[in-house]
């Protein structure tokens, strides 16, 4: 975007008209359309207060702006959005693919009011067969490394262990880590139940388990009616020459790659590169339903909800999810879309070869389009029915909490403590609001060593830091809650308390949940801090199953940073400790033996075999591990 020009127009360039001193400003867009070029670009919307609006590209950025002002049948919501307009600003590109590439970035940085925008922040994985001499099967996001194959995207992680799962049955193949696998002296337990030949230990040759490599990448590749084939052939030679052993091997291989073929949910006679989407809406919902089809097998589906659908058409909605998704990820050969989208046509540039959109389809692609119909109108269903439970919910919680007096609640924010004896401590704040648990904005706290043991000193750091001003020191600004939710009793509540009337925010609003009577959910005692008793709900109280939802969340959240933490600190901190023990040794150690245990095990000569690692240091290490002097 070096060479991009940035044109921007504003009220300083005469965009308004005064009419009248009792009357607001108008925008007049005269000007401003005046001046844009026919060139490929990005085009922003503001508000009053410079608030971006919206976001759109454009082919040609007079044209397409020039539309808006031009149109006197717009959507309610896109008059709504010209009413509120006070300036433009326009970036002009040097291609129709970079103007979508920085349409789904900025979309995605700044998440406009009028934009339907599409929550995809995690990248899609892939099945990997390694580079190695006996190459591992894995699961990978991201970059991959040189001379690896990789198989996918898939929609979500669980397609891929599945698939792991079925390579490991059908060819055998080993999922260990290196670490791992360069230092077996016997074969696993996978081996055991027949999921892996042990290539650790011997007992399968490089050529045999190059020719299971071979079968896999074919399968994979969607030529598994090819491999089925072979398969036979080998098995009816193995048999006719005695080898019953062998023949009974590949007769199960090929009944297993037959009951993978009968599961999938959609299989091509063609092996093509796929995605099949549609949209289903209702009640200001909206589903995007995208099935992956990779060599002509479905590597499953994936829903995906937009926000600020309010008003808008399926057609849009599409067209707001192709251009935005594909930006980032690669777009297949061929898409199936259930309406004509304007997007793919920017869609070849940016892939670097042709993009086909196909919307009248026959035969097996109207099969697959019918369904991604079906699960998008199932997936909305769904999501129908648990945003009216949570609005039930939400509802009950108030009704129970305020007694009709108080400001409604909307955003809770739920903390937990969470350590083992004092080590690790770790403080989990999660969030919900808008009627969902907002994932992007939990946070855990890593109290210090002296406040671990101690729950209300970890709590009143983690609140301390959650809510004080160093939070708006960094530009990360506090949204007010409407209710804090403290997973524990008494105590906790009145250092919450405290903290906040330390910070002079004593109007926000703090509730204690404590484990009532053995602790079984139900029996759950709510504490404010200025009642002496507590609140108990009923056991089928909607409020409090909100209630319970949030706190076991906040738990869930909690501890796996504490396992985490813990892990990292009881594999390390032996080393650590250890003068001339940096991390690139500590690394080449923990690779080369596997782990602590392994160099615990270790002789001192063999320790000084590791790269790096002089005798007198080996000896240093194995006397700080064995505690010699």
């Amino acid at each position: 975007m070096s060479e991009s020009a940035l044109i921007r127009m504003s009220d300083a360039v005469s965009g308004f008209v005064d009419s009248g001193s009792l009357s607001p400003k108008l925008f007049d867009p005269a000007p401003i359309l005046a001046g844009l070029p026919h060139l490929p670009g990005v085009y922003r919307y503001l508000g009053e207060t410079g608030d971006v609006l919206y976001v759109g590209k454009a082919r040609d950025l007079k044209r397409r702006v020039s539309s808006y002002f031009q149109k006197s049948d717009q959507v309610p919501r896109i008059r709504l959005m010209l009413s509120r307009l006070r300036a433009i600003e326009v970036t002009v590109t040097r291609s129709e693919s970079e103007a979508l590439l920085l349409e789904s970035n900025l979309i995605k940085a700044l998440a406009p009011r009028y934009n339907i925008t599409f929550r995809d922040d995690k990248s899609y994985p892939y099945l990997i067969l390694s580079a190695h001499a006996f190459p591992r099967l894995a699961y990978q996001r991201g970059a991959i490394a040189e001379g690896s194959q990789r198989f996918g995207p898939y929609p979500h992680a669980m397609a891929v262990r599945d698939s792991i799962q079925t390579l490991q049955k059908v060819f055998r193949l080993r999922t260990c880590e290196d670490s791992v696998y360069a230092h077996r002296s016997r074969p696993c337990l996978l081996h055991q139940i027949g999921r892996c030949t042990a290539p650790c230990v011997g007992l399968i040759t490089a050529q045999d388990y190059a020719c299971d490599v071979a079968d896999a990448t074919l399968f994979l590749s969607g030529r598994d009616g090819e491999l089925i084939r072979r398969l036979q052939i080998q098995m009816e030679e193995a048999a006719a020459a005695l080898y019953f052993e062998r023949a009974a091997r590949l007769r199960d291989q090929v009944l297993a790659l037959n009951q993978v073929r009968e599961k999938q949910f959609v299989e091509s006679r063609h092996r093509q590169d796929v995605d099949i989407l549609a949209v289903a809406m209702v009640g200001g919902l909206a589903c995007v339903y995208l099935v992956m089809v990779r060599g002509g097998r479905s590597l499953g589906g994936r829903a995906f909800f937009p926000a600020h659908v309010e008003e808008a058409d399926a057609s849009g909605v599409l067209d707001a999810f192709v251009a935005q998704h594909y930006a980032t990820q690669s777009a297949p050969p061929i898409l199936i879309l259930e309406f004509p989208c304007e997007a793919i046509d920017w869609l070849g540039d940016e892939a670097g070869r042709p993009v086909k959109a196909l919307t009248q389809v026959t035969g097996e692609r109207r099969a697959w389009l019918q369904a991604a119909q079906q699960n998008a109108a199932l997936a909305l269903a769904a999501r129908e029915g648990q945003q009216a439970g949570q609005e039930t919910r939400l509802a009950a919680l108030n009704a129970a909490l305020n007694g009709g007096a108080c400001r409604l609640i909307a955003r809770i924010e739920c903390f937990d403590v969470s350590h083992t004896q004092g080590e690790a401590a770790v403080v989990s704040c999660v969030v919900y609001d808008h009627g969902v648990m907002q994932n992007a904005q939990y946070r855990r706290f890593n109290v210090t060593p002296a406040t671990g043991g101690d729950d209300y000193a970890a709590l009143r750091e983690a609140l301390m830091r959650r809510y004080g001003p160093q939070e708006a020191a960094i530009g990360d600004a506090v949204v007010r809650p409407d209710l804090i939710l403290i997973d524990g009793g008494r105590g906790q509540v009145n250092v919450a308390q405290g903290v906040l009337d330390e910070l002079s925010l004593g109007d926000l609003r703090i509730l204690g949940v404590a484990k009532g009577e053995s602790r079984k959910p139900g029996l759950e005692q709510l504490i404010w801090p200025d009642e002496a008793e507590p609140v108990r709900l009923p056991s089928d109280h909607p409020g409090l199953h909100l209630i319970q939802q949030i706190r076991d969340e906040a738990h869930r959240f909690a501890i796996t940073g504490h396992r985490a933490r813990r892990g990292k600190a009881r594999v390390s901190s032996s080393l650590e400790n250890i003068p001339g023990v940096g991390a690139k040794r500590r690394q080449r150690l923990l690779q080369a033996f596997g782990g602590l245990r392994g160099v615990e095990s270790a002789g001192v000569e063999e320790i000084a075999q590791v790269d790096g690692i002089s005798l007198s240091l080996a000896a240093r290490i194995y006397g700080a591990l064995h505690g010699c002097p």
